[in-house]
């Protein structure tokens, strides 16, 4: 017998749960707190389920029945309608973390969890900020395609920005390639794309390299007529050749010039690794000449509009402008490329040079200054004859090595 609106209406609470059926599987189960559960009992594959229709007053009666009807029709079509309803609802959920798990939401989750210098997180920041999130920042990571990565790389590259474009891309996989770890993407649409940006020109960090073109830059260094504190990095950027940014973000408390040491926290290195650079004679010699005017702060190259920033990252490469060395000639990174040329080709140990580059840093011992130490005597004679040999170089003497004896 059919249920009516005025005998669900009135069935009253009894000391165990009772059911009124409604035919058709469907029935009302009621509580002896007095709740009103519709419910709908239907076989699939030979076993017995049970579908939840709702509570009364809130779902009444005849929405009780429509809702059984469609659970009908679809068991009529083979679905099972629990199953379709969980289906159904793990859709909403995906669709839902989707919509939250952005490509910037993503990117910024995963930059969090990089334990780079600041001066990587700052670069990397401005270029995902800037470039790809006006983008894509706001689509679901998982629904960017390698089309839209594409567009958005392409837009960079129109404006001249080479370099820039396939930095992005690079950036943009590390991204993606977290959310697939992390189970918010399936796939990295950055392996797609390969080839498909131009590809920067070559010598991106130019430098002078031959011994009578150094001494010419030296010379020319030594005659600047800017800034003293930028005379300074020109004249110690050679002696230590560390990444510009560790160079315009060296503090006077890093420095013991007395013990001949700069000891760089690894949170400034690129590569996280806590560095040791031994100072030369001469490097000593500049540091001190310096310390008057910068030495009651906390940078030893400070801006010049305010003592508690570093100087801008632009500072030394305009210096070389301006002391006539195009970027196709010269660069603040370029002194690195020139002390690892001539120590490798002057035959010092190329496992103390790279130590001293702070290339291929562990991660096993990321921040141990006693890996920072690596061949550090052989690595302190060298700085020392290194800055002798750019001495002679400046002075325009003859160009000689300066290769390692064993008696060292």
């Amino acid at each position: 017998m059919k249920l009516t609106d005025v005998a669900v209406r009135k069935a009253a609470p009894r000391a165990k749960r009772y059911k009124l059926a409604d035919g058709g599987g469907m029935y009302l189960e009621v509580t002896p707190g007095g709740a009103k559960y519709w419910r709908l009992k239907y076989r699939v594959a030979g076993r017995e389920k049970r579908l939840a229709l709702g509570v009364y007053p809130t779902v009444s009666l005849s929405a009780a029945r429509q809702g059984g009807q469609e659970a009908h029709r679809l068991l009529a079509q083979g679905i099972d309608p629990g199953a379709a309803r969980k289906a159904a609802k793990q859709q909403k959920v995906e669709v839902a973390t989707a919509a939250r798990d952005t490509f910037e939401a993503v990117a910024r989750e995963w930059m969090a969890r990089q334990e780079v210098a600041e001066v990587t997180a700052n670069k990397t920041r401005w270029i995902l900020e800037t470039f790809l999130f006006p983008e894509i920042g706001g689509r679901p990571i998982a629904e960017v395609t390698p089309r839209e990565l594409l567009t958005a790389l392409r837009k960079i590259e129109e404006s001249g920005k080479l370099e820039t474009a396939k930095r992005a891309k690079i950036k943009a996989g590390q991204v993606f390639r977290y959310a697939v770890l992390e189970g918010k993407a399936e796939s990295d649409p950055t392996a797609s794309l390969r080839g498909a940006l131009k590809a920067p020109k070559g010598n991106h960090h130019a430098a002078v390299t031959d011994p009578t073109r150094m001494g010419e830059l030296l010379r020319s260094i030594n005659g600047f007529a800017g800034q003293p504190v930028t005379l300074a990095a020109l004249k110690l950027a050679p002696l230590v050749f560390v990444r510009p940014g560790e160079l315009r973000h060296a503090e006077w408390g890093e420095l013991d010039l007395d013990g001949a040491i700069w000891r760089i926290p690894g949170e400034k290195m690129k590569m996280g690794a806590a560095h040791l650079v031994p100072l030369s004679t001469q490097a000593v010699a500049v540091l001190r000449e310096l310390y008057p005017l910068t030495g009651d702060g906390r940078y030893v190259f400070p801006g010049l509009r305010t003592s508690s920033r570093p100087m801008s990252e632009n500072t030394v490469n305009a210096a070389l402008r301006r002391l006539g060395y195009s970027g196709d000639e010269m660069t603040g990174h370029g002194f690195r490329s020139m002390a690892a040329t001539r120590l490798n080709e002057m035959g010092w140990n190329a496992d103390a040079i790279e130590r001293q580059l702070a290339h291929a840093e562990s991660n096993k011992v990321r921040d141990a200054y006693t890996h920072a130490a690596q061949y550090l005597d052989e690595r302190t004679r060298m700085m020392q004859a290194w800055a002798d040999y750019l001495d002679e170089l400046r002075a325009g003497g003859r160009v000689i090595p300066i290769r390692q004896t064993r008696s060292l």
